[in-house]
């Protein structure tokens, strides 16, 4: 671990202002270290008093942490509660009036919902869902456009205890599933199409090849909302349209209680091997942390008008659009379209109009931008902003740097935020009216998450050394397990030779710097991390290996400006390798094969053919040697232990 050394020296720093750091609810940086030695002196009490705080219970709990079967961690085990009331019942007696989401359609139509609003749609569709049978403990998935509908979906879901699992509206039927079958869904909640940037894309479609993929016999409804009006298949007796299924629905429906441990979701997330791993979170732990980090790292004020980018089909979605906003009772945005659609200022306008004033984004969106305009957000008024966020990858310097003083007009703090799918919300993040900034750090952890960089054996490195980035202590809002798979849980994130099986293995590799601010150096397996989205290379390397024409495939990632990484894979064909405009179209015929069985966000940014690939005479195939060839750089590692060297020069060459 002592070769793992930070090659970025970045020394820029930049307080907060003054003013800021006066109304922030973490005020200066003596509040933020009272907060971390209240926790470090009684982390229990700490946790404790937080959930009492922030969590209307219907059962008040009394055990705090269940830990003697580590690293099942339980929280609150005996309390009991409801996450739709705690987002939506909780707001109807103080400001049920008050606007809950501000939703601008692809087309720039705009509608308001208010929490009263929300919470009447969001009982009659629980009670349709109810009619079908749908109960507490049921798995349903839902696959939907970015709409109001999608938060209502979700919310339905845990208002009757039912578990919900989102899939991101751009994978392919092949994905959806793999992820309906293992969930065991008894329900999809889909829509005719999903809309963005002027163009239809099919969703009901997708679902309906999905199911016809066979061993999908769990499910027994398909709830459609009609989006677009186009014609679609329709099964009778299992499909339903949204709109006849809430027709004279109740507008009130009682809250199923559910236990502190009952699974609020699941969310199927990449793994180092070819199987999604369902990660599943617990109820009131998992509301915890999104609470916190909302008023902590977000600084957020009842006045605040939030607006989280993410799609809900990602874990940013889910604890940044339908759950941490809303519990909070906040107004917040939500956007059907993409940045460049009808034109590069659609993000700008959508702050200016909708006078945001937290905006939170993916590095590889910013870096889009920069791309579609440096100077573009000037063009358009941005003073409603306050504070900036950045998620899904760290922020390299220079996007940083044109972040705050272009968009921010270097007056708003930007929160680079560190968390994982498996996390549940932010750990380690600027708590922004208590800290300086660093250009591309992503600073400290919050109160009461213990983090820690160590090596192989568990042990902390020195400052400025970099090593495995772990927490060391169970914390609430983190996963419980994986669905069906408790076995992969623990061999995944608490290996038993790091911490002897009790700490949280991140899966990053991180340093510290001189004054003990973190910075993220990247993954430590085969995880690639395009446009902020967490992609497996066995899945990519499993499609190619389907088409007809493969026989074998490698994948790796290379930096790239927009999306951090790209996908660069190599293959070798099962006819000898081809060569020029063949090389090219059999590369096209590839890329399409590899959108249609994981998605588009999936697709190589390079193709190359070899005969065969570089591996050991044992069959291992040498990665990091195709690492080193996708970044264009001289191999200088050894090579004695290859079986085939010449191979490398013909993988040099081939780029399609």
């Amino acid at each position: 671990m002592a070769a793992i050394e930070s090659v970025l020296h970045e020394t820029r720093i930049f307080p907060p202002s003054v003013e800021f750091v006066q109304q922030a609810n973490i005020s200066g940086n003596e509040s933020y270290r009272a907060l971390c030695a209240e926790a470090e002196n009684d982390y229990l009490g700490f946790w404790s008093k937080l959930a009492k705080q922030h969590i209307m219970w219907h059962k008040p709990f009394t055990k705090i942490l269940n830990d003697s079967d580590a690293p099942f961690f339980k929280w609150f085990e005996d309390g009991e509660l409801n996450i739709s009331y705690n987002c939506l019942d909780r707001h109807l007696r103080n400001q049920p009036d008050k606007v809950a989401i501000r939703f601008e359609a692809d087309d720039g139509k705009v509608t308001h919902c208010t929490y009263r609003e929300l919470y009447h749609q969001v009982c009659q569709f629980a009670n349709g869902l109810k009619a079908l049978n749908i109960k507490k403990g049921d798995r349903v998935i839902i696959y939907m456009p970015m709409r109001i509908e999608a938060v209502v979906a979700m919310q339905a879901c845990a208002r009757i205890g039912a578990i919900h699992s989102v899939v991101f509206g751009g994978f392919s039927a092949k994905s959806l599933h793999e992820r309906i079958v293992d969930a065991g869904a008894i329900a999809v909640i889909t829509a005719d199409e999903q809309t963005r940037g002027g163009k239809q894309h099919p969703l009901k479609l997708t679902v309906d090849e999905a199911i016809s993929m066979g061993n999908t016999e769990s499910v027994q409804s398909v709830i459609v909302y009609k989006h677009t009006g186009t014609s679609v298949p329709w099964q009778n007796g299992r499909d339903v349209w949204w709109h006849e299924l809430i027709q004279d629905r109740a507008l009130d429906c009682d809250p199923e209680w559910v236990n502190a441990e009952h699974p609020l979701f699941t969310l199927y997330t990449s793994g180092s091997t070819g199987k999604p791993k369902g990660v599943q979170h617990s109820s009131a732990g998992y509301l915890l942390g999104t609470i916190v980090s909302m008023q902590w790292i977000f600084d957020y004020k009842p006045s605040d008008i939030f607006w989280c980018t993410a799609d809900v089909g990602w874990i940013t979605g889910h604890s940044y659009v339908a759950y941490g906003p809303l519990a909070v009772g906040a107004t917040q945005v939500i956007f059907e379209g993409i940045p460049t659609y009808p034109d590069a200022g659609r993000f700008w306008r959508i702050i200016q109009n909708h006078q945001v004033t937290i905006f939170y984004t993916a590095p590889t969106a910013i870096r889009s931008l920069i791309k579609l305009g440096v100077d573009l957000p000037k063009q358009y008024d941005l003073s409603s902003l306050r504070l900036l966020g950045s998620v899904g990858e760290p922020i390299n310097p220079e996007a940083w740097m044109w972040y705050y003083t272009v968009v921010g007009q270097s007056r708003c703090p930007i929160v680079d935020t560190w968390w994982q799918t498996e996390t549940g919300c932010h750990m380690i993040a600027p708590t922004p009216g208590a800290m300086p900034l660093k250009p591309g750090s992503c600073t400290f952890p919050l109160p009461g998450i213990s983090v820690a960089i160590v090596d192989e054996a568990g042990h902390d490195v020195e400052q400025g050394k970099g090593g495995f980035l772990v927490i060391k202590r169970p914390f609430p809002s983190q996963i419980r397990t994986l669905w069906g798979d408790p076995a992969r849980f623990k061999k995944t994130y608490f290996p038993h030779d790091i911490g002897d099986g009790r700490y949280y293995l991140a899966g990053d590799s991180a340093h510290r710097d001189k004054d003990g601010y973190f910075w993220i150096m990247g993954r430590i397996d085969d995880v690639l991390n395009v446009s902020g989205h967490r992609l497996g290379t066995m899945e990519i390397e499993s499609a190619l290996v389907a088409n007809p024409l493969v026989a074998e495939a490698a994948v790796v990632g290379k930096p790239h400006e927009i999306k951090g990484e790209a996908v660069v894979a190599f293959v070798v064909l099962k006819e000898k390798s081809p060569q020029g405009e063949q090389a090219q179209e059999i590369a096209h015929i590839l890329r399409d094969w590899v959108a249609k069985e994981i998605g588009p966000i999936a697709k190589p940014e390079e193709i190359r053919f070899g005969d065969n690939l570089p591996k050991t005479r044992s069959g291992k195939i040498m990665r990091r040697l195709l690492r080193s060839l996708a970044k264009g750089e001289e191999i200088t590692q050894d090579t004695s232990t290859l079986e085939n060297p010449a191979i490398l020069d013909q993988l040099k060459q081939s780029i399609n």
